[in-house]
């Protein structure tokens, strides 16, 4: 299915799911060719926001909080024709159905992947170290239902692959 894009606001790409799965480097590596189609982007990453801001809180409600103000922060900047490609966990039904009601030009994209691989695979520093309230572990995650785009990332398919196929998907939606 289409999705219509106000083509005077920018488009939020949220890129969702576990920790290690694969959405910050998937993000980094459609930025230049969704900058040259769509324009000015930005590429903001959860750990990104957390450092900057020093957020230090990791449970439930915590990271409804966070992630509750990086949404507002995604409107802002896409309220000014600034497109966002915020990859972050955000896996919340609450979080996805407010960025819904509220940024126009919204396209969820879920990076299916196995916590399972992803620790056997030792994608991801949080998942060795001795901690709380980790996503998938600790926290059950709330899974898109119906995401605009599934891409599945078991780490048998080379990264230029995946953001390939991504893009593929995404011009296929707004285009």
């Amino acid at each position: 299915m289409k999705k219509k894009i106000n083509s005077r606001k920018g488009i939020l790409f949220w890129v969702t799911g576990l920790s290690g799965s694969g959405k910050t480097v998937l993000a980094k590596k459609i930025k230049n060719r969704i900058s040259k189609i769509y324009g000015p982007t930005l590429i903001i990453s959860g750990d990104d926001i957390r450092n900057i801001f020093k957020l230090k809180g990791y449970s439930y409600k915590d990271r409804l909080l966070t992630v509750k103000k990086y949404c507002k922060l995604s409107k802002l900047f896409t309220s000014q024709k600034i497109n966002v490609i915020f990859a972050v966990i955000g896996l919340m039904d609450e979080i996805r159905l407010w960025n819904k009601k509220n940024i126009e030009n919204y396209i969820e994209i879920y990076v299916k992947s196995d916590i399972t691989t992803i620790i056997k695979e030792r994608r991801k520093r949080v998942y060795k170290i001795s901690k709380k309230n980790i996503v998938g572990i600790d926290i059950k995650p709330e899974f898109p239902k119906k995401p605009d785009i599934v891409i599945k990332n078991y780490f048998k398919s080379d990264l230029n692959k995946l953001s390939s196929e991504l893009l593929d998907k995404i011009q296929k939606l707004i285009n």
